[in-house]
């Protein structure tokens, strides 16, 4: 046995494990000057307008008002049937768009050619001033009318908002459509279905995941869009809060409670869009994103699970 041999014993064997890294935090010391400056700048937006001349009881006194309730249901009311206008719509004008009939084709591409490029306040405009143009309405022998008459308010908005997002929707089906791989249609008319049935069962549930996601965003942007159909003289909630400021003296209050009203429709909207585009994902990934609800349990264990260790 050799020197080496004799001498060497137990303790100066090498350890087992390896130590444990001591990992130090990198330090984003701009994330702290980020975070100060725009709490500093938020103190001082809600100091001003505490400051400001404004008489913010105004708010609440008139926030469930019997008017502003009847607006906010309009709204609600124009939204919804002005988006099913277009859904339709547009639906009919992406078909029509990937049709290989040269005509209807070029006749969809026409239609989203000149309602996206014009503003749809000018459309509104355009709608509700037809009158000076056509001084009757004849449908004969179904309908006949002044066209003062027949172009009310309610109907002047339908049409200027309706017909302007078909073209939007038309796109966006368009884009869904052509997202679904083509040999899932060929596989479907090879199995002997129709091109209709071939659209309703295959092609139009798989283009659900991409066209729902920009749907949900035009609903919400249509409900915002509303407010202008009070150039027309349709009254809906912009509209009433503008006539109650006027006539209560307090324009600009009237103006808050009618963006508080927006916000919190639109917050209810984005929560369906989440849900819905929830619903339309599975299949597509393996894990389905975690509802608000579940998000909350899930820091709400993190957070306890922490406070024990430490």
């Amino acid at each position: 046995m050799t020197d080496i041999d004799k001498t060497a014993g137990p303790k100066d064997a090498p350890p087992a494990g390896a130590e444990a890294i001591k990992a130090i935090p990198v330090r984003h010391y701009g994330r702290y000057v980020t975070a100060v400056i725009a709490i500093a700048v938020l103190v001082a937006i809600v100091y001003a307008f505490a400051q400001g001349k404004i008489n913010w009881h105004a708010v609440p006194d008139y926030f469930f008002d019997d008017r502003i309730m009847t607006g906010v249901g309009k709204t609600l009311l124009l939204t919804v049937l002005s988006m099913l206008i277009g859904i339709v719509g547009g639906i009919i004008l992406a078909v029509m768009r990937l049709s290989k009939n040269p005509v209807t084709s070029a006749i969809a591409w026409f239609y989203i050619w000149f309602f996206r490029g014009t503003p749809v306040l000018v459309q509104l405009f355009l709608w509700f001033n037809l009158g000076l143009v056509f001084e009757y309405i004849n449908l004969m022998p179904i309908y006949k009318d002044y066209w003062s008459s027949f172009m009310t308010p309610l109907l002047t908005a339908l049409l200027g908002l309706g017909l302007n997002e078909a073209a939007y929707m038309a796109e966006i089906c368009r884009a869904g459509l052509l997202a679904v791989d083509e040999g899932q249609t060929e596989a479907a008319h090879a199995l002997g279905m129709s091109h209709g049935k071939t659209l309703r069962r295959v092609v139009i549930p798989q283009a659900m995941r991409v066209i729902v996601p920009p749907t949900g965003n035009e609903v919400i942007n249509m409900l915002k869009t509303t407010s202008l159909v009070a150039a027309v003289q349709f009254s809906e909630l912009f509209r009433y809060a503008q006539d109650i400021g006027q006539n209560s003296g307090a324009p600009v209050e009237m103006y808050f409670l009618a963006a508080a009203w927006y916000l919190i429709m639109t917050s209810v909207l984005s929560v369906g869009q989440y849900y819905l585009e929830r619903y339309y994902a599975r299949g597509s990934s393996r894990t389905l994103p975690p509802t608000p609800w579940q998000k909350v349990k899930k820091n709400l264990t993190t957070f306890s699970s922490r406070k024990v260790t430490a």
